[in-house]
């Protein structure tokens, strides 16, 4: 049975560094944990939420470039204020609705869940293995000395962001490198997870109520993974004095 109270502290105590604010004060960031969810591969329901979002994608790319799409654009601009090149290290949403028209991955049933629901509400959103994780999430500009454990040429290996990178991190090391572009091998998300974290990002011109449906939408797709799963979240709009408190969703 999952410590809830824990949750809720893990939840309360995670950070948005002020220098990050600083860098776009219009960041927001809805942090959702997910717990008691029944594992499954892809099946009829994920396949179908991924098509409805190649089929979005598809009909958005038809009549323009990713690269204007609203919300693309501004975490463009985004990863050009702390240095990073995007059309080289493109954002994951961005990164998705280009690949959607071709066919979204089929991963598992937890995995193609966020990522249908990123495309569809255009909000980049990543996942984490809460039982891999450890301590509460903080986002910050790296020192350039924290690890970050991946996989280069088949091996896995140890790198670490630039100076001054947007970076996820936990206790032991980064969990996400620019802001929201690759993931951590240490905390993926995996076949047998049960107990997941969701980042959603926001910029302008996204605006909260456009986060918190993303958010909704999200939580109602993991209701429906099992009997057990409760989901409980948090908004982190610019400081932690307009940082809303957690909802519960039963």
């Amino acid at each position: 049975m999952a410590d809830h109270h824990a949750t809720a502290a893990l939840l309360t105590s995670a950070v948005v560094a002020a220098d990050v604010f600083d860098l776009r004060p219009d960041y927001r960031a809805l942090l959702l944990v997910a717990e008691g969810i029944a594992p499954a591969p892809t099946d009829e329901r994920s396949d179908a939420l991924l098509r409805r979002a190649e089929e979005a994608a598809t009909a958005q790319l038809a009549v323009g470039r990713s690269e204007d799409l609203p919300h693309i654009a501004a975490w463009r601009e985004a990863y050009r204020a702390f240095g990073a090149k995007p059309q080289r290290t493109r954002n994951s949403l961005e990164a998705l609705t280009r690949r959607a028209p071709a066919g979204l991955p089929r991963v598992n049933r937890l995995t193609d869940l966020y990522n249908a629901i990123s495309v569809l509400h255009q909000v980049p959103i990543g996942g984490e293995d809460l039982d891999r994780y450890a301590g509460s999430p903080r986002l910050l500009r790296a020192t350039g000395s924290e690890p970050f454990e991946t996989v280069a040429d088949v091996r896995e290996v140890i790198e670490h962001p630039e100076v001054g990178e947007v970076v996820w991190c936990d206790d032991l090391g980064v969990t996400c490198r620019r802001w929201n572009w690759r993931q951590g091998r240490r905390t993926a998300l995996r076949d047998d997870s049960t107990r997941a974290l969701f980042i959603l990002d926001a910029l302008s011109p996204a605006t909260d109520s456009d986060l918190k449906a993303a958010g909704e939408d999200l939580a109602e797709h993991l209701r429906s993974m099992g009997p057990d799963v409760r989901v409980m979240d948090r908004l982190i709009i610019g400081s932690a004095t307009r940082s809303a408190p957690h909802r519960e969703f039963s």
